[in-house]
C-alpha cells in the first residue's frame, strides 16, 4: 500500500474559461471547432483553424451590422430590417464583390434611375421673369 495516505487530496476549483474567451472573441469557437469536425471539411483540423474563422466571421458581422446601423440612421429607424442591410452590402464595393451572387430576402433593389429617363432641364429665358401677368 505505498504510495496511499489517508489524507484526502485537496480537490482545487478551477473554472473553465472558453477558448472564445481566451481569443477575446464573441463568436463560439467550440461550436465552431466542432462544425469543422462534423463537415467533413478535412480529415485534421488544427486547433487554430477554428479560432481563425471564428475571428473572421466576426470581423465580417461587425463589418455589415455597423454599415447597416449606418443606413438604418440613414432612414431614421431604430431597428435593422433586411432592406437597411441590403444598402449595407450594396453600397459597399468589397462587400458587393463578396456577396454579389447572395440574394438578401425582402432587401429589395437600390434606388437607381438612368439618367436618359429623368426630364430634361430646360433654360429658362430671362425676358419671361421681367413680364408679370397682371400688368396690362
Amino acid at each position: 500500500m505505498s504510495g496511499r495516505g489517508k489524507k484526502v487530496a485537496a480537490v482545487t476549483a478551477k473554472t473553465s474559461i472558453s477558448r472564445s474567451s481566451r481569443a477575446g472573441l464573441q463568436f463560439p469557437v467550440g461550436r465552431i471547432a466542432r462544425l469543422l469536425r462534423k463537415g467533413n471539411y478535412a480529415p485534421r483540423i488544427g486547433s487554430g483553424a477554428s479560432i481563425y474563422l471564428a475571428a473572421v466571421i466576426e470581423y465580417l458581422c461587425a463589418e455589415v451590422l455597423e454599415l447597416a446601423g449606418n443606413a438604418c440612421k440613414d432612414n431614421r429607424k431604430k431597428r435593422i430590417g433586411p432592406r437597411h442591410i441590403q444598402l449595407a452590402v450594396r453600397n459597399d464595393e468589397e462587400l458587393n464583390t463578396l456577396l454579389g451572387a447572395v440574394t438578401i430576402s425582402e432587401g429589395g433593389v437600390l434606388p437607381n434611375i438612368h439618367a436618359q429617363l429623368l426630364p430634361k432641364k430646360t433654360m429658362r429665358d430671362d425676358s419671361s421673369k421681367d413680364v408679370n401677368s397682371q400688368e396690362f
